[in-house]
């Protein structure tokens, strides 16, 4: 199969799982190792609440890739309870920052060092009356998200934020990604976020989804999934 991918960025699939009645540990190690060992990169976690049991945040250059992993872990057991599609990418209000704060957007390496818990959410723009984000002039949007971006930039170092886009590919226009060492601080920077006159009038937030960061050996263990064969 020809590899499908991006002319810019990367693919991003978050896969949200729970276990099937019978579920292959060893498969699901093997698949989440073999697209690691092709290039790709995934993020194991365990996910706080009902909506899921554990998930997968895989992103690389192939979106042929990304769904071969999709595949092998449903085949290995796992069952697919949500899932979002997104590509990195670079806004418009971002053209002029640094060569090197613009690659990490496109091309960041996860999970960042020392950030044990994420969060992910889709959001969009909101397109109601007077609060329609498509209707304002570029200048005026270009200021409410510099603003925007000042307010998360205070939890630099505390968190780490990965937007991706998601327009035409799935249900929300964006999704986002929020790491960090302490689960208080992710808790901050949106609540923090939200009083942004970008995020107060203009956006529109889907459901949020909680992970514990680790090795998808820890993962499968602590969900009670043997993962090495006797």
């Amino acid at each position: 199969m020809q590899p499908v991918t991006p002319s810019e960025g990367l693919g991003v699939l978050h896969l949200f799982c729970d276990r099937g009645p019978e579920v292959d540990g060893a498969a699901v190690v093997r698949a989440v190792e073999a697209c690691r060992a092709d290039g790709h990169q995934v993020v194991t976690f365990a996910v706080l609440g009902h909506k899921a049991e554990l998930g997968f945040m895989a992103l690389g250059p192939d979106l042929w890739r990304l769904q071969q992993l999709q595949a092998e872990l449903v085949a290995a057991g796992l069952v697919l309870v949500d899932s979002y599609v997104s590509l990195t990418e670079v806004s418009e209000y971002s053209r002029g920052m640094p060569p090197e704060a613009l690659r990490e957007r496109l091309y960041p390496t996860l999970p960042p060092p020392g950030k044990t818990v994420m969060c992910f959410y889709p959001m969009s723009k909101k397109r109601e009356g007077d609060q329609n984000w498509f209707v304002l002039p570029f200048e005026r949007r270009k200021e409410l998200m510099y603003g925007h971006g000042r307010t998360g930039r205070e939890c630099a170092g505390r968190v780490v934020q990965l937007i991706t886009g998601s327009t035409g590919l799935d249900d929300w226009e964006w999704g986002v990604t929020l790491f960090a060492a302490d689960p208080v601080d992710l808790k901050a920077i949106v609540y923090q976020m939200r009083f942004d006159e970008a995020s107060a009038l203009y956006a529109d937030f889907g459901p949020f989804t909680t992970g514990l960061i680790a090795p998808i050996e820890e993962v499968l263990e602590r969900l009670g999934v043997r993962w090495e064969h006797p």
